[in-house]
């Protein structure tokens, strides 16, 4: 940097330019200043030029900050900005406070000096502590306003001053005194500009709003209005304009205060008052450090002397990151319309040129209309149809309209014209674009909807042939048809010379959706295959497992119930004989769905799953197929059938006809504990070598990795293998439940115990004999003959072995009485109804008696009235005997016999042996 002149006394001279004016390294080739490759520090020496007079950005702008050491330096920088009217010695402002090294003006010429946008470092930081300033300060040098060279064009010099106000945290509006009050010499009419359009830009969609300090630094202050009125003064406007603001819609109330904060500061004459100049200029710099801001302070403390580099205001970019966000706020800017206030030629060209415009697009509506309005009756219709000859209708209205317009317009201003034909052609092109991209999408999902109704077709003749097509083959037959066809639509829809006629992505879209689709279709087609091969393992295991449970039942001749109590080999393998049965139907289940699978190109992974849904799905087959064997009424009816081959047949298979003699206790509990080993054996779905459930966790094996939440929706949870569903695998291979198995034992022994009980009644039944019921049938049906008049006692009289038929006494000489009991023919009885309802009142007063418990009663009660009646008879016939002729002679017969005399044996006290005689006499008769 070049060392300043100085005078005798140390002071700068007040007639000469502290700092030389524009590097002569200002352009270079017609480049930007410090722009090139392989720059060095050298190159830097004046700072870098971030955005000419052209509006051109800066690529060089993170090398200057390498060499500068704040491209690492994170958020630790600070951003100041100077703005103001050509010719007011912001350069030299900046230059005596951050000793920078700006261009400035020579006052003999009065020519613009800074052109576009500077940036430089502040070189001031590491001054003494008293004058101790912050960190990576960048200051930005901004053309001036108002100056002769741009003129009426005022275009850069708004979007410099916007450019400035969005990226600094600082803003220094220079301005002389004279020209506070005024509104173009303070330049108002571009602060209402700037503000409105950063507004609209930056700040409307903003959530958290960045604020930033508007320092007016007033020049040559001759003190005759004091500080504070020109500060309520230029408030005052500030106001104002900000009122007067085309506000975004949200942002109608807002006010400046929102946004900004505002700093006044006044500075000698710099020519008139050199040294009170560089002292005012050295304790203003004081105040570019960091701080903040209490409000409890407010008003309480000299606020001329604050830091004005508050945190507030710190756009938070990181510093690596900067020099790409002032590019986007640059092109944005650059790109904005409000900005640009034409001239009165380009107003003319303007409002031509639309008019122009609008007259050739009325011929263009005519034709691209009609089309535009038919895709959009098919898309709402949801059947996207094409339109022939599409490239060639757009084409023909397109290079119409662009002719038209040039023919026309190309007379007016020619930047004007450029950009009107770029507009028009982007209406046009546009409204084309999209009448390909319909058609390029209808295109897509006709040739989708075709092949996939294709392949189906193809599929399903196949399988009316018997099944024998080749999948791969039909899918890449209509792959390449729908490639060919789509391509042709897309040939005859192009229009030539446009960007957008370009028809490789919208290609290679459709290539991977008919890849997705074949993906599916094989899918689908892979899944009708695992459902055919899930229903064929269906279908053998109910026969091979139907198979196996029948033999727990019938049809086993010659099993016999077990003597030592030892199941036989059909039974206690069962789960053995089962599983191998299920493993060997699924592996050949396996192997036709891998063959059948590879004819389809499914890749490995597809097939991996396939299998593992195929060993899922069979397990879940095999499951239901053993709950419908083990179903109470199916298993109870195998146990009877198993229990009765072993009860009711022999060893060698014969039926056995029991008798009285056989062991049929002995065969019955035999039996009957050999068919209730069977229940605890079912219970459990075990192999005999390990008495332990088989593998199947480790048979059916681990979800392969590209396993879709649609691959497992239809399976069932499986003990051991779905953790989620909290069973284990004893679980799953839980047939019955223990209280389940108890109940079935329980009515097992009901069956059973009725099947003994009648094999012991057809035992006991076979013996030969008189029922005791038909005793009492005969007694019952004879009573009659016995107790009537049906039946006479014929007295026969025994005397010495003669019978004297014609005596009508009981007793003969030397004989004793008998007699003869005579009976009708019960025939007679059986003809009688009356005989048999007695009968069957007699039976029913039986079976009262009997239920009733009253036979003990009743024989008590008859067996004292009985004999109470012999007593009474006897005496009677006592009585009779004594009366009676007859009786006195039989009497004296029997005493004569006896040599005593009835009258004698009373007499002589023998009372006791003649009464004996008596009864046995009675008893005789």
């Amino acid at each position: 940097m070049a060392t300043p002149q100085t005078n005798g006394d140390g002071r700068r001279p007040t007639t000469n330019t502290r700092h030389p004016t524009a590097p002569s390294v200002l352009t270079m080739n017609g480049h930007l200043a410090g722009s090139g490759k392989n720059l060095s520090a050298e190159d830097f020496e004046h700072g870098v030029q971030i955005i000419d007079q052209d509006k051109h950005f800066n690529e060089n702008l993170p090398a200057y900050l390498q060499f500068g050491g704040i491209i690492r330096a994170g958020f630790n920088y600070h951003l100041i900005s100077v703005f103001g009217s050509q010719s007011t010695g912001k350069s030299t402002l900046l230059n005596y406070l951050f000793g920078t090294d700006f261009g400035v003006m020579n006052e003999q010429e009065r020519r613009q000096t800074t052109k576009g946008i500077w940036m430089s470092k502040n070189r001031k930081e590491h001054a003494q502590e008293s004058h101790r300033m912050a960190e990576n300060i960048l200051v930005m040098d901004v053309e001036g306003t108002d100056g002769r060279e741009r003129g009426e064009d005022q275009d850069f010099e708004r979007k410099s001053a916007l450019f400035a106000l969005a990226t600094s945290e600082v803003l220094i509006v220079n301005i002389w005194e004279h020209q506070v009050g005024l509104y173009q010499g303070a330049n108002m009419g571009l602060l209402k500009t700037v503000f409105e359009v950063n507004l609209q830009l930056f700040l409307k969609d903003s959530k958290n709003i960045p604020r930033s300090l508007l320092f007016f630094v007033i020049r040559d202050h001759l003190g005759t209005t004091p500080l504070a009125n020109l500060r309520e003064t230029l408030i005052q406007d500030l106001q104002r304009i900000w009122s007067g603001l085309s506000k975004p819609p949200g942002l109608e109330k807002s006010q400046i205060g929102d946004y900004f904060d505002f700093a006044f500061v006044a500075l000698p004459h710099k020519i008139l008052q050199p040294e009170k100049f560089e002292q005012e200029v050295q304790r203003l710099g004081t105040r570019f450090r960091e701080g903040y801001k209490d409000p409890k302070r407010a008003g309480l403390i000299d606020e001329d002397a604050e830091p004005i580099l508050l945190p507030q205001y710190h756009r938070r970019i990181p510093a690596d990151g900067f020099p790409m966000y002032a590019a986007g706020i640059w092109e944005q800017i650059d790109s904005n319309k409000d900005l640009d206030l034409p001239t009165q030629q380009e107003l003319l060209a303007q409002f031509r040129c639309d008019e122009i415009m609008k007259e050739v697009l009325v011929p263009f509506d005519e034709v691209v209309a009609p089309l535009e309005a038919l895709q959009a009756e098919a898309t709402a219709a949801g059947r996207p149809s094409m339109i022939a000859e599409l490239g060639k209708k757009m084409a023909g209205a397109r290079s119409a309209s662009l002719a038209a317009f040039e023919e026309e317009a190309s007379r007016y201003h020619k930047g004007v014209f450029k950009r009107k034909q770029t507009e028009l052609s982007e209406k046009v092109d546009g409204r084309l674009k999209t009448l390909f991209q319909n058609q390029m999408t209808a295109a897509h999902k006709t040739g989708i909807n075709d092949f996939s109704e294709a392949v189906t077709t193809a599929v399903k003749a196949g399988q009316k042939k018997g099944g024998n097509y080749d999948f791969y083959k039909i899918v890449q037959t209509e792959k390449e048809r729908a490639l060919k066809k789509f391509e042709a639509d897309a040939q005859g829809s192009l229009v030539a010379e446009t960007p957008w006629s370009d028809y490789k992505q919208q290609l290679k879209l459709y290539r991977k959706e008919l890849d997705e689709v074949s993906a599916r279709l094989r899918r689908e087609e892979m899944r009708r295959l695992a459902t055919r091969s899930e229903r064929w393992v269906k279908q053998r295991l109910d026969e091979s497992i139907g198979l196996e449970f029948n033999k727990l039942g019938s049809g086993r001749a010659g099993s016999g119930a077990p003597a030592e109590g030892t199941p036989p080999a059909t039974e206690k393998d069962i789960w053995d004989r089962i599983w191998n049965a299920f493993t060997d139907t699924v592996s050949h289940a396996e192997q036709r769905f891998t063959q059948r699978a590879q004819s389809f190109d499914a890749s490995p992974d597809e097939v991996e799953v396939g299998l593992w849904r195929l060993r899922r799905k069979s397990w879940a087959a095999l499951r239901g197929k053993l709950d419908e064997e083990m179903m109470e009424g199916n298993l109870l009816l195998k146990l009877r059938e198993n229990f009765e081959d072993k009860f009711r047949y022999d060893d060698d298979g014969v039926p056995r006809l029991w008798r009285p003699t056989d062991d049929i206790e002995g065969v019955y509990t035999r039996a009957r504990e050999s068919t209730l080993e069977l229940i605890p054996l079912l219970s459990r779905f075990k192999v005999s070598g390990t008495s332990a459930a088989p593998p199947l966790d480790a048979w059916i094996g681990e979800a392969p990795g590209n396993v879709t939440a649609a691959d497992e929706e239809d399976l069932q949870p499986i003990g051991g293998l779905d953790e989620e569903e909290g069973k284990t695998l004893e679980d799953e291979m839980t047939i019955l439940s223990d209280a389940k198995a108890q109940d079935l034992s329980a009515r097992f022994k009901k069956t059973a115990d009725g099947v003994y009980v009648e094999a012991k009644r057809s035992a006991i039944g076979g013996v030969t004999q008189v029922p005791l019921y038909f005793y009492g049938l005969l007694l019952a049906l004879g009573w009659n003959e016995i107790v009537t008049g049906e039946s006479t006692f014929t007295p026969v009289y025994h005397n010495g072995g003669n019978s004297n038929d014609g005596d009508k006494s009981f007793l003969g000489e030397g004989g004793s009485l008998c007699l003869k009991p005579t009976f009708v023919d019960t025939i007679t009885v059986l003809r009688n109804p009356i005989y048999f309802i007695l009968l069957i009142l007699l039976a029913i007063a039986a079976y009262v008696t009997y239920t009733l418990n009253l036979w003990g009663p009743m024989l008590r009660m008859t067996n004292a009235a009985s004999t109470q009646g012999v007593e009474i008879f006897r005496e009677k016939l006592r009585e009779f005997l004594e009366s009676s002729e007859t009786g006195r002679q039989a009497i004296g017969m029997s005493a004569k016999h006896g040599d005593v005399r009835l009258e004698d044996l009373r007499s002589n006290g023998a009372g006791r042996r003649v009464k004996k005689e008596e009864e046995e006499v009675v008893e005789e008769i």
